[in-house]
């Protein structure tokens, strides 16, 4: 029988603790993976407080049929010694839906908790899926990559555009903030040298382009100028990263006299 080690974080410390995986017979026999869903192919974004349920899903064929499926989330080099987080389904078994008598999807839900489970921004990034299926005669078949996700921390933006009104081919300042969750203090900090876009829509038109990019300082805070030309829409647009997702403000409308 295989036995995975999972990681949890308990007062600050890593706990291990063993789950039995049903043992994979031969080849021949196995149930074959053919589709993983994590959070509806969405990437998985928490804040620092608010706790996130997501669904997973593996969608498994065998001859006999499929009589259940598992997948856990699971950050590291690998399960033996690299790994520092996992996330594990709330059910001990999961729900299959048949899609005819040999294939089914088998769906389980995950709670994420950012105070509990993702006790270090080292976190945020790319999270490997262990999953497996077991067929209704018994034999079964898992796999430690079987695909991967990113878990990341939840940014914010903000923009403000002045003065307003202002009047034609005088200077309008932009100013804003990206930041993001952290994990460890669990407070929002300044996202520091990012490239955001200023990008501006005029009143008459449904399209915003990009007029420049400006670099976040060392607090997360952006500052550049414009010339006021046209009654419109300014805002800012943060094209995201590996651990943290894209975000977009609002347009905050200008009035040029």
């Amino acid at each position: 029988m295989r036995i995975r080690s999972t990681v949890a974080a308990a007062s600050g410390a890593l706990v291990l603790s063993a789950l039995a995986v049903p043992a994979a017979h031969a080849a021949s026999a196995d149930p074959v993976l053919s589709k993983i869903t994590i959070n509806g192919g969405k990437d998985v974004v928490l804040g620092t407080t608010a706790k996130k349920t997501i669904t997973v899903s593996v969608t498994a064929s065998h001859a006999s049929g499929i009589e259940d499926g598992w997948l856990i989330l699971w950050h590291g080099k690998d399960q033996d010694e690299g790994m520092d987080g996992a996330l594990l389904p709330n059910e001990d078994e999961s729900t299959c839906k048949a899609a005819n008598a040999t294939t089914s999807t088998c769906s389980l839900t995950i709670t994420i908790d950012p105070k509990v489970d993702l006790y270090k921004n080292a976190l945020a990034g790319t999270w490997h899926v262990l999953a497996g299926a077991e067929a209704k005669d018994g034999s079964s078949y898992y796999s430690d990559y079987a695909a991967t996700t990113k878990v990341q921390r939840l940014s914010k933006l903000t923009v403000n555009a002045a003065p307003e009104p202002v009047k034609k081919g005088k200077t309008i300042t932009v100013t804003g903030k990206l930041s993001r969750a952290n994990w460890e203090d669990h407070a929002y900090h300044g996202y520091t040298g990012q490239p955001v876009k200023l990008q501006f829509r005029k009143k008459t038109s449904s399209t915003y382009t990009t007029v420049k990019t400006v670099k976040t300082n060392g607090t997360g805070n952006l500052k550049t100028t414009v010339k006021a030309s046209v009654d419109g829409y300014w805002r800012y647009s943060f094209a995201g990263t590996s651990t943290t997702p894209a975000i977009t403000t609002a347009g905050d409308f200008v009035d040029v006299k």
